[in-house]
């Protein structure tokens, strides 16, 4: 039994050290990281909650034959305002993969407080699935918020696998 445990231990040792002596394009592949989504493979998606019109979920959803990736959170900005909606939790550096056929959902809130005096007043809002890319844009109306969209201290969730779960880490927030 020694023997043959020996030498199959012989034997794993000798393919390792093959393994690790092949030139590299011999050794195994490692695996490829998907590549960035193009815009054009990617439909985005905007709707103010009806019960809530502070809530606007947001989706981006993948229409290309591969696996791609988008930024993890996406860039929700806000007509003619400066900046964009931060992401809860803070951080959401990285990528979020999208498979063929695949939706990605967020929620976005607009505004904590309607009455705050801060309010500002935008006529759109443009949702991008990458901070590279030009998003689409969305009028007030066509979102359900009536002539504007009412926004101060925007924050938007990380890419989601359901709208129920975008809504949940909004809520947590």
């Amino acid at each position: 039994m020694r023997i043959r445990s020996t030498i199959a231990v012989l034997a794993v040792c000798a393919a390792t050290a093959l393994l690790l002596t092949a030139p590299q394009s011999q050794a195994a592949p490692a695996r490829a990281t998907p590549p960035r989504c193009a815009e054009k493979a990617l439909t985005i998606r905007a709707k103010a909650v009806p019960a809530d019109p502070r809530v606007v979920r947001v989706g981006v959803t993948n229409r290309g034959a591969r696996a791609c990736v988008v930024d993890r959170v996406p860039t929700v900005t806000f007509g003619g305002l400066d900046g964009a909606a931060l992401p809860v939790p803070r951080g959401g550096g990285g990528t979020y993969l999208l498979r063929p056929g695949v939706t990605a959902h967020a929620a976005v809130r607009t505004i904590g407080d309607p009455a705050d005096p801060q309010v500002r007043r935008a006529d759109s809002v443009t949702v991008a699935a990458s901070s590279s890319q030009w998003g689409a844009t969305f009028t007030a109306a066509r979102l359900g918020t009536g002539s504007r969209v009412r926004v101060w201290e925007p924050v938007t969730t990380w890419w989601q696998a359901t709208a129920a779960a975008a809504d949940r880490a909004l809520r947590v927030s």
